[in-house]
């Protein structure tokens, strides 16, 4: 389904792989932060794999860059859970983020 003209993420393959493996990895600080009882986190993360899964290429940059700002200077992801959980995802996220953006330039 197109949405407001842009073109359906299977058009983009590379986007939705970055975003499905950024899900997956969303997945996973969430059920931990659940497990730990970090409710902050637990909230904060609770509708992230499905936007990730789901949103349209704007929806989708949109629900990137806000799951990026929980690692901020000042309250970090990073403080509550562990490195082997909160870097992956990071690492995916930027990568997702770049994809967009040679995407939204070459449109």
């Amino acid at each position: 389904m197109v949405r407001s003209g842009e073109p359906a993420r299977h058009e983009r393959p590379t986007i939705d792989e970055a975003a499905l493996v950024a899900a997956r990895d969303a997945e996973k600080l969430l059920e931990a932060a659940r497990e730990r009882g970090l409710s902050r986190w637990s909230d904060f993360f609770a509708a992230v794999p499905d936007q990730l899964r789901d949103a349209g290429l704007k929806e989708l940059r949109m629900t990137a860059v806000r799951a990026r700002s929980a690692y901020g200077p000042k309250d970090s992801v990073r403080d509550a859970l562990p490195a082997d959980l909160t870097e992956p995802f990071l690492s995916d996220l930027d990568r997702l983020i770049k994809a967009l953006a040679r995407d939204a330039m070459d449109r």
